[in-house]
This record gives C-alpha cells, sequence and structure tokens, in this order.
C-alpha cells in the first residue's frame, strides 16, 4: 500500500471511530508498522494545518483520536445548541407523551399506540436528551424500554413524572373522591 493510500486509510478509520483508538489497533488496521505511526499522523496534521482545516488528531495516551480544532469550539457549540433546541415536532410530542406516561416502553410499544414506524423519532429524543434506554425486557428479542431523563423534567418543568397532568380521558380524582384510610368496607 502506498504512503497516500496508508494516509487515507488513517484518516478514515479515525474519522469513522470518533473515539480514541489504541496505537495497535490503529496500526493493525491501516497496516502501517507502529514506529511509523506517529510519523504519519503528523503528515496528517500537517495537511489540516495547511488547508485550515478544522480537524485535527491528537494523541491520548496510548491511542489517537480525530477531533475539532479548540478555536472552534465557540461556532460548534452553537450549531449543537440549535439542533438540541429546535422545537419538537408534532409526531415527537407524541412519542415522547406515550414514553412519559407509561414508562419504561420499547420502540414497539410506542409504534402501536401511535400505529407507525416511531425508530426516528424515539432516535431523536434520546439525541435531545429527552429520553435514555433503561435496559431491556425479557422477552424474546429482548427489545429495548425507554424512559424519560432529567433533562425532560427540567424542559416541562416537573420535578417528577408524577407531576405529569393526567390525561384527558382519565378521572380527575379530587381529595373527597379518595378512598379514606379510616372507613370501613
Amino acid at each position: 500500500m502506498e504512503i497516500k493510500e496508508k494516509l487515507g486509510a488513517l484518516e478514515a478509520i479515525l474519522f469513522a471511530s470518533g473515539e480514541p483508538i489504541e496505537i495497535y489497533r490503529l496500526s493493525e488496521a491501516s497496516q502501517v508498522d507502529p514506529g511509523a505511526l506517529s510519523s504519519m499522523i503528523k503528515l496528517l496534521n500537517e495537511r489540516y494545518d495547511d488547508c485550515g482545516s478544522g480537524i485535527c488528531i491528537k494523541k491520548l495516551d496510548s491511542s489517537y483520536q480525530m477531533c475539532t480544532r479548540e478555536e472552534f469550539a465557540p461556532q460548534i457549540r452553537t450549531a449543537l445548541e440549535t439542533k438540541r433546541s429546535t422545537p419538537l415536532s408534532n409526531a415527537a410530542m407524541e412519542a415522547l407523551t406515550i414514553i412519559a406516561y407509561n414508562q419504561p416502553v420499547s420502540k414497539g410499544f410506542v409504534e402501536n399506540v401511535r400505529g407507525i414506524d416511531s425508530s426516528s423519532v424515539i432516535n431523536n429524543l434520546v439525541e435531545k436528551g429527552l429520553v435514555e434506554e433503561a435496559g431491556r425486557l425479557d422477552v424474546p428479542g429482548k427489545p429495548i424500554v425507554y424512559r424519560t431523563t432529567p433533562v425532560f423534567l427540567r424542559s416541562f418543568g416537573l420535578s417528577s413524572v408524577a407531576e405529569l397532568p393526567p390525561l384527558p380521558d382519565q378521572p380527575v380524582l379530587s381529595e373527597e373522591d379518595e378512598p379514606d384510610d379510616n372507613s370501613e368496607t
């Protein structure tokens, strides 16, 4: 493999990973000798510097990771906050409501209630931090179940899910309607 191809392989592996990759794994996957790896990474970083790229490759202990340059942190933060603060679609609000009132629930449950595929909607809610994985059901296939997060509570001004308003078709119990613990049956 030519040096150009090896540089491309290193870059592709680091980009696709998104996480630090141990030197030995990077060397093995890219077919670059471990002793030559640091000079190859240096070449890539020089390329990035020459063209004013917003990325670089950093050495972290015995690993390398592709990262963004620190000077672009404000722009990145703005872009990510904008993405997170975009209003929820009607579909997302519907799925979030189903999860909040019935948690923990699987995607299949949400899809059954909504009557439509909800995978991308739930993934979007997870990305926004409003719901999270809460384990797996003990049934064949062991589907993942989801629940709301503290971000959900904070976003909707709640201390706990017990503060959710009652659903419209559920009767609201007043204090007079509640059973008296001292009453005889």
